[in-house]
C-alpha cells in the first residue's frame, strides 16, 4: 500500500489540472524526470509484492 501511495504523489494523481500546471511550470527539468523515475520504481515494487501475494 504504501508504494501505491509513493507512486500516486510522484506522479501527481490527487492533484487537480491547476496544481499540476503551476508544478510544471515551476519545476527545473532535472526535477521533472526525477518524478516519473521515482513512481515507476515504486509502481513496479508494487507489482513485484502483488505477485507475490
Amino acid at each position: 500500500m504504501v508504494s501505491i501511495v509513493i507512486s500516486g504523489v510522484f506522479i501527481g494523481t490527487w492533484t487537480g489540472g491547476q496544481q499540476q500546471r503551476a508544478k510544471f511550470h515551476s519545476e527545473t527539468t532535472k526535477n521533472r524526470s526525477f518524478r516519473p523515475k521515482i513512481a515507476l520504481i515504486s509502481g513496479l515494487i508494487v507489482v513485484i509484492c502483488l505477485g507475490i501475494s
